[in-house]
């Protein structure tokens, strides 16, 4: 197959940027610190060329020396990390792949997060000229067992605070369909941790079905759903891939990682 050549990855002008580049992701795929060595094997490179660059690094704070001959990322990194992470807003990386996945289903998308025990809707992507619609009012807010968004926040639980929430609340219904018992409720969380999605069925209003996938931060903690609400009658499962990969994209801008969600889930566990 012949590539293009926009299918080579762009590369630095620079050989030794290049290079501290590679440093860094090399050490950045370890939690301990690492040997000169085993460094510059990895890299390619001469250790008298890796030990030149990882002391320019240590001068400016982004690689640490513990000991002699070892190395491992600096707090440079984590301070410049905490800065970009406070710039990244969920509705700022959310707001373009919504309007995007709108495009595609021709139904509206809402960005939704929890607040106590209820979920909150902080955006929407829709278009008024379009015909029926289900359009979530921002600022608009709902139990979250009745939604499918804050049932996706509900599977993240444990049991016990499943339980508490649902003592607390005492799962009130809306509708005929909603889902008023602790035994129905697990069975539902239960499905939305199997598949990762959930879904509402007429359960917060009737004739309106829901279909949720989660947002996730770079700890791999669920912070927001982006869900579709449609006519009962229109809701089509074929939109859940383009729902998934649109959450997935959100994720990824905000430093998400597969294995980051790994790390959240054995803490959780």
């Amino acid at each position: 197959m012949k590539r293009t050549l926009t299918d080579i990855p762009p590369r630095p002008s620079v050989q030794v940027i290049e290079r501290m580049f590679t440093l860094i992701d090399i050490l950045a795929a370890r939690d301990e610190a690492m040997s000169l060595k085993e460094i510059s094997d990895k890299a390619g490179l001469h250790p008298s060329t890796a030990h030149r660059i990882l002391n320019d690094l240590t001068i400016g704070r982004f690689v640490d020396r513990p000991e002699a001959g070892s190395y491992r990322l600096g707090m440079r990194m984590l301070e410049l990390g905490n800065l970009v992470k406070a710039r990244l807003n969920v509705r700022d990386a959310a707001i373009v792949p919504m309007r995007n996945l709108h495009k595609m289903i021709q139904q509206p998308v809402n960005l939704s997060v929890r607040q106590g025990d209820e979920i909150v809707y902080i955006e929407r992507a829709y278009s008024e000229r379009s015909g029926m619609q289900v359009v979530r009012a921002i600022g608009g807010h709902a139990p979250l067992h009745l939604t499918s968004t804050g049932k996706l926040f509900l599977a993240a639980e444990d049991p016990q605070r499943v339980r508490a929430y649902a003592t607390r609340t005492g799962l009130p219904g809306h509708t005929r369909n909603s889902i008023t018992q602790l035994s129905a409720l697990e069975r539902e969380l239960a499905r939305a941790r199997q598949y990762g999605i959930a879904r509402d069925n007429e359960e917060l209003e009737m004739g309106v079905r829901c279909i949720a996938a989660g947002i996730y931060d770079d700890q791999g903690d669920l912070v927001a759903g982006l869900s579709i609400s449609a006519p009962a009658d229109r809701l089509d499962d074929g939109w859940l891939p383009k729902l998934q990969s649109s959450a997935h994209e959100i994720s990824i801008a905000l430093g998400y990682s597969p294995s980051a969600r790994q790390i959240h889930s054995a803490r959780v566990r």
